[in-house]
């Protein structure tokens, strides 16, 4: 079946009162960022609550769908074509040729059921009388179909509006709300497995986010940081273009390691982590931090130590993968295409100069008081660092 139009169905968005239209304007913008990646052109508009991609050329319906489904916001993908208005006989006949070619190969004892709205008024029949000529018309066409409108295998859509459109798949889409609804928060983006999923969650939220990658070369390859680039253009499918700040992290690193205690390295490392990725979440608009962090996951993110961290923060800290364990964390990586560029054998700077035995309950005021062991160069190492970030734009338009 060749369709010519998507009809988009949205779920929170529908709840939002008077504030709806905002939401819907900028799921269209969404939508009209993601079809850019498809071949064809495209009419993204909206009509009588409804919001609808209409092909103004060839296109690669799979193509279209599979990038629809990277928008948030979207619940469902409904593919669908439409008949104009020129009586109910001659909507019978669109309705046939439809059933007939979608579920050809339709078996015997296949259910339906005509699921009919007339938002025309001015149209002479109602919803329930399209649905009982309707499935009468089909039932005598298709003798193998039968009527459940309880449970059915098929539910025929016909919408009749200024146009009637026709369609009978739901496909599924990501959920959430539209990117850009929910502020912009600054992403802790390593090359694991863990942030690229705490980005994709948040921005499920309709939270635009950007990035900081903290690089420690020569301990860290570019091969490495390309990592990195290459996690944030996969995740910028979902939550659109992404300015990936890249922190020349050595100095700092080389610092703590010869001035503060083995077993507090690591916590150490990420307060001043923290630290950095706030100041530009300031700079930049940001309302709060986003770390990939699971209770218990290592040594560094037990509560203590996550508490410990957090000290240095006024912002707030968004850890989606909180509660998750492994698995569920590898499944979402998974669907979202960034476990096999995660597991890539290119260590990060959170994987050099690791203690043999971390501590996992530090105390905030032994941490705090072997800081002061770094005061006569920390500060000029933060602001080297910060002097000499490199910003990359990382979009899947690249």
């Amino acid at each position: 079946m060749e369709y010519s139009s998507f009809l988009i169905k949205y779920g929170e968005i529908g709840v939002k009162g008077k504030n709806r239209y905002l939401f819907e304007n900028a799921l269209m913008q969404q939508i009209k960022y993601a079809l850019k990646r498809c071949e064809g052109q495209f009419k993204v508009h909206k009509a009588e609550g409804r919001i609808y991609v209409d092909a103004l050329s060839d296109f690669d319906q799979d193509e279209v769908t599979d990038n629809l489904k990277t928008v948030f916001g979207i619940s469902g993908i409904c593919p669908m074509t439409f008949s104009e208005d020129n009586g109910f006989e001659d909507l019978k006949v669109f309705v046939i040729d439809y059933m007939k070619k979608v579920y050809a190969d339709a078996s015997e004892g296949t259910t339906f059921k005509v699921y009919a709205r007339r938002s025309n008024k001015r149209y002479p029949l109602d919803s329930m009388e399209l649905n009982a000529l309707l499935g009468e018309a089909i039932l005598e066409a298709m003798p193998v179909l039968k009527v459940d409108v309880h449970n059915p295998d098929i539910t025929l859509f016909v919408e009749v509006r200024e146009r009637i459109y026709v369609y009978s798949e739901v496909i599924p889409g990501p959920g959430g709300m539209p990117v850009g609804t929910g502020g912009k928060a600054m992403l802790l983006l390593s090359g694991g497995i863990d942030s690229p999923v705490a980005g994709y969650m948040i921005s499920k939220r309709g939270v635009k986010i950007d990035a900081v990658y903290f690089h420690a070369p020569p301990y860290t390859s570019e091969r490495a940081k390309q990592k990195v680039i290459d996690l944030a253009k996969k995740v910028s499918r979902y939550s659109g273009p992404i300015y990936l700040h890249v922190i020349n992290f050595t100095d700092i690193q080389l610092a703590i390691y010869e001035k503060c205690p083995q077993d507090e390295l690591t916590i150490i490392m990420r307060r001043y982590m923290m630290r950095i990725a706030e100041t530009i979440a300031k700079e930049t608009g940001c309302l709060g931090l986003i770390t990939g962090e699971s209770i218990g996951q290592v040594a560094s993110q037990t509560l203590a130590s996550l508490a410990v961290t957090n000290e240095v923060c006024t912002l707030p800290v968004f850890r989606p993968c909180i509660g998750m364990d492994k698995l569920e964390i590898v499944e979402i990586s998974q669907k979202i295409d960034t476990y096999e560029t995660s597991i890539l054998p290119y260590e990060d700077c959170c994987t050099i100069f690791v203690a043999k035995h971390p501590v996992t309950k530090p105390s905030l005021e032994i941490i705090a008081k072997h800081e002061h062991n770094l005061d006569e160069v920390i500060d000029d190492l933060l602001k080297n660092a910060l002097e000499t970030k490199e910003t990359i734009v990382v979009s899947t338009d690249e």
